[in-house]
């Protein structure tokens, strides 16, 4: 058994095989075969014992499900634990698990708001209106780059910060209440931001005109001069209440609009 602090390198493998973490899915528990792939340098390392290697790998197939990309915080957490026990024999193995858990509910709303809530609705919008604008293939090229800059900096992050913190790291972010100031400020950012992106998308057009002798009365310059995209705002919030309040699919609308359904 090794006693050794895990290196940059092994480290660099830690975050590797965490990219994997939905690579095996299932539906009984969840990420557990992808969890129990990046920590396969730290128990490989740690422990020469079958049956402790054993057990080992049995802790990391418990059920695990978070989202995807800040998952590498528990990874990172969880590899130092895993080096703590293995080395110091100070700490109940069954804490790792325990810490795992605690993490799975405040980071899966983490990153659902402020990675899938925020960055990807803010970076689609851009690229959107970048194709729109006639940049043609650079639209979807900055998304796609600028989405795994994201993804792959908070997957770095959370390895090799949850490693150096350790447990101090699960501690400070459960009472100091970070997590939900941070959720509660992206999901507003969020809103504005892609709001900011309804006169630009959401595009309607009257083309009425009255004519009145030497006079013509344009209707979409009257609305435009009282608030510009006021018809595109309109018709957002309209599909807003058809599908929170009516409940009904975005799907069922589209097809009732074209006369597939209903």
């Amino acid at each position: 058994m090794s006693e050794a602090k895990l290196t940059n390198k092994e480290l660099w493998r830690v975050f590797r095989h965490q990219l994997t973490i939905r690579g095996a899915n299932n539906y009984e528990r969840q990420q557990n075969a992808g969890f129990t792939e990046a920590m396969m340098p730290v128990i490989e390392k740690y422990y020469d014992d079958p049956e402790e290697k054993k057990e080992a790998y049995a802790r990391h197939m418990e059920y695990f499900l978070t989202n995807d990309i800040t998952s590498a915080i528990p990874v990172g957490v969880a590899a130092a634990m895993e080096e703590r026990y293995a080395t110091e024999r100070d700490i109940d193995p069954d804490s790792i698990n325990a810490v795992k858990t605690a993490l799975m509910g405040p980071l899966a709303g983490l990153g659902d708001s402020l990675l899938n809530g925020t960055a990807r609705p803010i970076l689609a919008g851009l690229a959107i209106s970048f194709v729109s604008s006639g940049l043609g293939w650079f639209g979807p090229i900055f998304f796609v780059i600028g989405m795994a800059i994201v993804s792959l900096g908070v997957r770095y992050l959370g390895v090799f910060q949850g490693y150096k913190q350790g447990v101090k790291f699960v501690e400070k972010i459960q009472s100091s209440g970070l997590i939900s100031k941070i959720s509660d400020l992206a999901a507003i950012a969020a809103f504005t931001i892609v709001g900011g992106f309804i006169p630009a998308l959401v595009v309607i057009n009257i083309p009425i005109e009255y004519t009145s002798g030497d006079t013509v009365l344009n209707i979409q310059e009257i609305l435009d001069g009282l608030m510009p995209g006021v018809l595109g705002l309109l018709y957002t919030g309209l599909m807003y209440w058809l599908i929170t309040k009516k409940k009904i699919s975005a799907i069922g609308i589209v097809g009732a609009w074209f006369g597939i359904l209903g």
